[in-house]
């Protein structure tokens, strides 16, 4: 087995002391190391592989090195593939502020997290939630105890930090988009269950398009999906039974997309020039899927950058003057969405030979 290097080695090789080694390796500021100094200590212990212990690390400094993330639901990180994007991305920033990720996931159908495992048992010197429920409390309750607390996606309490996209302005011009193909039978499918037809900013910015074009909302085209693939896939099986179809389906989000496509070409219609499908995240496999998707980009890798930055700084006792960030959502347009397919005026149930 290897032998662990020490701090006494460290402080040798920088020709500092073990106190000033400790003070610079758990990040402790004082005004007797230089600056200089302390990049001559990070050296010496990078050159000779010192991983400090984690132990003394926490009695020396207070802090524990490590961030949470809570995502809502384990199996979501195995089939909505914009979680994995966020959770690398999170990960190589704290990594680089010197933190190590800790993930929890909640329950199924669980709206509120018990932070008192990792916050009251202080595991972790920071909190990061991934698509907060406006329905979870605790989560107010820590941000009003003042808790470095950083959110990926909004949430409506006055002091939240938090980076997120208009979602409803980004599905609005989706929709529109669609529309101005000249499709004017239009469905939706979600990526979540739907609590009644106002649910999420993504519905409301379809809905919203729908209304500016004077347009029906046929609520049989209005589906829950369950964030995979298998659900969106699912989900298009039952629109494609029943009397009649839209001429273009729009995804909650682009792992939903890939189900929906997948029934349709199944059922021996054509993806865009029987049924165009358009989705939202622009995730890495979106491009190279047969037809490539059509979908709205979210800047995920900068974004989780961003909220890191943002915790780090409220670990470290900053104030934010901006505690709100809303990212811009781009239009990528691709095959699925069919511009130069010409739908019929009344497309029929039925496949095409």
């Amino acid at each position: 087995m290897k032998r662990r290097v020490t701090s006494q080695e460290v402080a040798r090789r920088a020709g500092v002391s073990r106190t000033t080694v400790s003070f610079v390796l758990n990040g402790v500021q004082t005004g007797k190391v230089s600056d200089e100094t302390r990049a001559r200590v990070r050296r010496a212990a990078r050159e000779l592989g010192y991983v400090p212990d984690a132990a003394a690390r926490t009695l020396v400094s207070g802090k524990t090195g490590t961030v949470g993330l809570v995502v809502s639901r384990a199996d979501h990180i195995g089939v909505d593939a914009f979680i994995p994007q966020t959770i690398q991305s999170l990960a190589q920033t704290c990594n680089g502020f010197g933190y190590r990720l800790l993930i929890e996931t909640s329950d199924e159908g669980q709206t509120t997290y018990d932070y008192d495992q990792l916050v009251g048992a202080k595991r972790i010197d920071g909190l990061v939630v991934l698509n907060p429920d406006p329905a979870d409390h605790r989560l107010g309750e820590l941000i009003d105890r003042n808790f470095p607390v950083a959110l990926i996606g909004a949430y409506p309490h006055p002091d939240a930090v938090s980076v997120s996209v208009d979602s409803a302005l980004a599905m609005d011009r989706l929709t529109s988009y669609l529309i101005g193909l000249g499709h004017e039978r239009i469905g939706f499918v979600h990526y979540r269950q739907m609590k009644g037809l106002n649910t999420g900013g993504r519905f409301r910015g379809f809905r919203t398009a729908l209304e500016r074009a004077e347009l029906p909302l046929v609520e049989r085209w209005i589906q829950p999906g369950g964030y995979s693939a298998e659900s969106g896939y699912t989900v298009m099986r039952a629109i494609l039974d029943g009397p009649d179809v839209p001429t273009a389906i729009v995804a909650g989000n682009d792992t939903i997309a890939i189900g929906v496509i997948s029934a349709i070409v199944e059922s021996g219609r054509r993806v865009p020039c029987d049924i165009a499908v358009v989705g939202f995240d622009d995730i890495p496999l979106a491009r190279y899927i047969s037809p490539p998707l059509t979908t709205m980009h979210l800047p995920a890798g900068v974004m989780a950058e961003t909220c890191g930055t943002m915790l780090h700084r409220l670990i470290k006792g900053e104030a934010l003057a901006d505690r709100t960030r809303i990212f811009d959502a781009e239009l990528v347009v691709r095959s699925s969405s069919g511009s130069a397919c010409i739908h019929d005026a009344s497309p029929t149930s039925e496949p095409r030979e």
